[in-house]
């Protein structure tokens, strides 16, 4: 099993994020005959678009992923990284020759996709709505600083600092984060939360001391990483939602609760929660995801690679079994689209992979159209339609 810190800076190598001596500890693993076959595997699940798709230009791949070895040689002069290439370009042709031959036999009338594209649609970037206690509303993005009383933000992170007195009562502020934004927030007593797009979370300036530390997540998606109860005179740490509390002493989390969505995923990377909801309180441990439908009121609990769950806090877009529909709604939300679909049988396909939230969403979709099942697609305005 590949360790979460190798797969971390596999995952950077192939969307051209590693630093130096990230790719150094990657060689230095690689060089395992036992690792180089994990690797192998790894690439073949995670970074091929599932077999029974349409056929991929190996020849432009290769050129491409050469192109990208020799930029990360040339700039950081590391000589030895070309045998991560090999692997990797190995691994993804293994895949590409069974798409090809697949393609050949079943698909070689398919004509060319025709795509029509009228405007230019950027990826999200780092930025948010603080709302006060008072009702006023604050815009931060990168081209503001902000501070005032105890909470500072740089254009990236909202902090809450401490401010060192003993508190009776709560004030509360909201930050929200549109479509096409993301940013991060650390909380009064050193727990750091990162919000994703269309997300809104409701926290106090200060917590009381000694007390329950408790937040809500309205709606969105939020990855805690939780100072431990130990510092804080053994108050527990609460998020609540409409439809579950999750409780935990001290660990990291993430909670995925969309509105458009009719299910609440939380799924727990270390440490050790409840899950909770009006009828059940259920246990996870690390590498488990509970699910809950409202409507249904039952807790399902699900084993997961927990690791692929907070990619999206690194820059990555994690597709591991997802279908069109799943990806199509992480798309709409950083891109600040709408997506329809004139087929809605496209919405099952299914798709194995990993992409940067920098990449533009025209290489997306280009992506998606290499297979069978999607003819053409249309960028009208901020309209998606996929045909």
């Amino acid at each position: 099993m590949i360790s979460p810190n190798i797969e971390n800076i596999i995952v950077k190598f192939l969307t051209k994020q590693a630093t130096a001596s990230e790719l150094t500890e990657l060689e230095d693993w690689i060089e395992n005959p036992v690792n180089k076959k994990l690797f192998d595997e790894y690439v073949k699940i995670n970074y091929v678009i599932e077999y029974n798709m349409n056929e991929f230009d190996s020849h432009k791949l290769r050129l491409k992923l050469m192109e990208a070895f020799d930029k990360e040689r040339k700039a950081r002069k590391f000589k030895k990284i070309r045998k991560v290439f090999y692997y990797s370009a190995a691994a993804i042709i293994l895949g590409i020759v069974t798409a090809t031959y697949l393609y050949q036999l079943n698909f070689s009338n398919t004509p060319e996709p025709k795509i029509i594209v009228n405007n230019v649609i950027t990826a999200g970037t780092d930025k948010a709505i603080l709302t006060l206690e008072d009702g006023s509303s604050v815009v931060l993005d990168k081209e503001r600083k902000y501070e005032k009383d105890n909470v500072v933000s740089n254009g990236k992170e909202l902090v809450c600092k401490n401010a060192n007195k003993k508190k009776t009562e709560v004030a509360y502020n909201y930050l929200t984060i549109p479509r096409g934004g993301q940013f991060k927030l650390k909380l009064s007593d050193g727990t750091d939360v990162w919000l994703n797009s269309e997300t809104k979370l409701k926290f106090p300036v200060a917590f009381v001391e000694g007390n329950l530390r408790e937040v809500e997540l309205i709606y969105g998606e939020a990855f805690f990483v939780v100072s431990p109860s130990t510092e804080h005179k053994g108050a527990k740490f609460k998020v609540k939602n409409k439809d579950q509390e999750v409780e935990v002493l001290g660990t990291e989390f993430n909670i995925k609760a969309y509105q458009n969505e009719d299910n609440i995923y939380t799924t727990l990377v270390e440490g050790k929660v409840t899950v909770s909801n009006s009828t059940t309180k259920k246990y996870l441990e690390p590498n488990q995801q509970s699910v809950i439908n409202p409507k249904k009121g039952d807790i399902e609990i699900n084993p997961i690679e927990a690791y692929n769950e907070i990619l999206w806090t690194k820059g990555i877009f994690s597709f591991k079994g997802k279908n069109l529909k799943e990806i199509m709604d992480v798309m709409s939300r950083w891109y600040d689209v709408d997506v329809f679909f004139k087929n809605t049988a496209l919405e099952k396909v299914k798709f194995n992979g990993v992409l940067s939230k920098n990449d533009d969403i025209k290489e997306i979709l280009t992506i998606i159209k290499k297979t069978n099942f999607i003819n053409d697609y249309e960028i009208k305005e901020r309209k998606i339609t996929i045909k």
